[in-house]
């Protein structure tokens, strides 16, 4: 199989123009993935549960069903490296990971055989990021916590709700935070959010209105003024420096 990952992405992205009611809900996807580049085990193992040839939502990128479901797969891997590199994966390692997933892929010659290299793929590069994140020697309480801020980047998320979550009292919380990563939690939301907005830019032709939506900003100008004082640029500035390499055209 001879895939050009950036070409294929064009295609999906086309299809996911074309006829979204072909294609699942893009939070299902930033929960699967962030999950993944957050070594999140138990989770991965769950999203991985339905069969990736039963998965609903995968476009039609081809008539041949098996090649099609190939194709999918290699966008899935170039996808797990891409965010696994962004949170702390060596470029060499993750892509050498997606190579080897994708050489296997052109091998299998059954639905039941991609299925299962699917899980292993998923599952290895979980496995990877939960060994990384091992290294930073956080506590159980900061460990609860940011497992939590990272499921829940979809929502507004409180002091209050994480203080619940670890059953810190939120003064203690908020300074333990601090001690262990370098930030307090306010913004450590804050930029995770903005994380999985470059994502969305580079990677979806979701709106920006869409993208703040989504990620629970209270409105678009203000995900647009905290966007830009993080990464010096404005959203739809981020999202057309990106265009060409990940074969999106879009101007909103």
């Amino acid at each position: 199989m001879s895939i050009n990952i950036d070409r294929e992405m064009s295609v999906q992205e086309y299809a996911m123009r074309e006829n979204s009611n072909f294609h699942a809900p893009y939070v299902p996807e930033f929960d699967f993935y962030y999950a993944v580049k957050n070594g999140d085990i138990v989770k991965v193992s769950q999203l991985c549960s339905v069969d990736f040839a039963k998965k609903d939502g995968l476009g039609k990128l081809c008539e041949d069903k098996l090649q099609n479901l190939k194709y999918h797969f290699a966008i899935t891997a170039a996808m797990l490296a891409r965010y696994c590199i962004e949170s702390g994966m060596e470029h060499e390692t993750a892509y050498s990971l997606s190579d080897l997933y994708i050489q296997s892929c052109d091998r299998c010659t059954n639905e039941n055989e991609l299925s299962g290299l699917h899980r292993n793929m998923s599952m290895d590069y979980a496995k990877r990021m939960a060994d990384l994140r091992k290294n930073k020697v956080y506590s159980k309480q900061i460990v609860l916590c940011v497992n939590y801020i990272y499921s829940h980047l979809h929502k507004k998320i409180s002091v209050e709700e994480l203080s619940e979550h670890t059953g810190l009292s939120q003064s203690y919380l908020s300074r333990l935070f601090r001690k262990e990563t370098g930030e307090s939690i306010t913004e450590y939301i804050i930029k995770r959010k903005i994380g999985a907005a470059k994502n969305m830019l580079k990677y979806s032709d979701y709106s920006l209105s869409e993208i703040s939506a989504t990620l629970a900003f209270s409105c678009q100008s203000y995900f647009t003024k905290i966007f830009k004082s993080l990464e010096g640029v404005t959203p739809k500035k981020y999202r057309d420096m990106y265009s060409f390499t990940t074969g999106i055209d879009i101007n909103r």
